[in-house]
């Protein structure tokens, strides 16, 4: 393995990785099973690239004594992997669908009476767990390839998320948030004509529009003025069991923004939220029995190297205890139907509740 003193394309080096909970701007100061926030310093990691090669990285200085060193005592280990691990999970119980019918109805209520304009209302399933989590996250990211996915484990317990969607990517300046609002459960490969009936579909767009613009203003707050713009609007892509519409906001922040104050403009996500957000997070603790815990919170990392990188926690499992946890919900217009968003819920939830079948 050659060793590279400087930074390649691509390089993470290290930094800090961790998440942040939904939890922490609950304005009802509920809490989840997990801390509200967990963070480690990392100074070396392993990195697989896009053409499949590993790149064992560090932040080391410049006259790190012994750098080949540590290059081969990362060779021996990779060559003596454990072996694999398991893990059981029985079915994951869920709130009876009338209790999300009477949430839905209540948030349209509020919506008609001019409070808001949408807000994304999340119900949460629960089960037993026993074994390795790691495996589980070994086995969802085989089997579903979200685009998004991150494992975090600790004393304090597991997070193994299969997120398809970007919350923050900041690299210098320049910042990049990818919204998704908007869902087609998909059938098979050659479902595209479920594609295109997300993309003319009248709520679904006024979802994502909505949710476009709270994010243009989120990120305007902090970023120079007239560089806030949205490359890319109503993108359909595909996700584990659905399809999704997406948009990217970008813009360039101001001179002396930091990443503390990038999350103070923009967290939690307008996607998991709604429009205007403050209203909505106050919705959200009216209407949702439990806490989020690290649902629709965020997770990844901030590097010195490679700047922050967030995805939204969506389709993520929460592990502690024995117990297993997963959020679902969806965004309620003035359109949105009962029946149809529980069912939402299920379309979203069903490729990773086969996960542990």
């Amino acid at each position: 393995m050659p060793v590279v003193r400087e930074a390649v394309p691509g390089a993470v080096g290290g930094g800090w990785f961790g998440y942040l909970s939904y939890d922490l701007t609950d304005p009802s100061g509920r809490s989840g099973g997990l801390p509200p926030a967990v963070w480690g310093w990392v100074d070396r990691v392993l990195r697989l690239d896009a053409d499949g090669a590993w790149w064992f990285e560090a932040l080391v200085p410049d006259d790190d004594p012994d750098p080949v060193g540590e290059v081969s005592a990362v060779e021996s280990l990779l060559a003596e992997l454990p072996e694999a691990t398991t893990w059981s999970s029985g079915p994951l119980s869920r709130p009876l669908p009338s209790e999300h019918y009477d949430a839905v109805k209540a948030c349209v209520h509020a919506i008609e009476a001019g409070e808001l304009f949408q807000a994304n209302i999340c119900a949460r399933f629960n089960g037993k767990f026993d074994g390795d989590p790691i495996a589980l996250f070994s086995e969802g990211t085989r089997r579903l390839g979200a685009r998004r996915s991150a494992f975090l484990a600790g004393d304090w317990g597991s997070v193994v998320s299969f997120s398809p969607e970007l919350f923050l990517a900041r690299q210098g300046q320049r910042v990049r948030s990818t919204p998704i609002k908007g869902t087609m459960p998909r059938r098979d490969a050659s479902d595209e004509h479920l594609a295109r009936r997300l993309r003319e579909s009248t709520k679904d767009v006024a979802e994502n529009v909505m949710i476009t613009d709270l994010v243009r203003n989120d990120l305007g707050r902090v970023c120079a003025t007239g560089s806030v713009r949205v490359p890319e609007l109503l993108e359909v892509r595909p996700a584990p069991g659905v399809w999704h519409l997406e948009s990217t906001v970008e813009g360039l922040l101001a001179d002396g923004v930091d990443d503390a104050a990038l999350l103070a403009a923009t967290f939690p996500p307008g996607s998991v939220t709604g429009a205007p957000k403050i209203r909505a997070l106050d919705l959200i603790a009216e209407l949702e029995p439990t806490a989020r815990g690290v649902y629709t919170g965020a997770i990844g990392l901030a590097s010195p190297i490679a700047g922050l990188e967030l995805n939204v926690a969506i389709r993520t499992f929460e592990i502690h205890d024995g117990t297993i946890a997963l959020g679902v919900g969806g965004g309620i217009t003035a359109d949105s139907d009962s029946e149809a968003e529980w069912q939402e819920c299920l379309h979203k939830s069903a490729p990773l509740e086969r996960l542990l079948d």
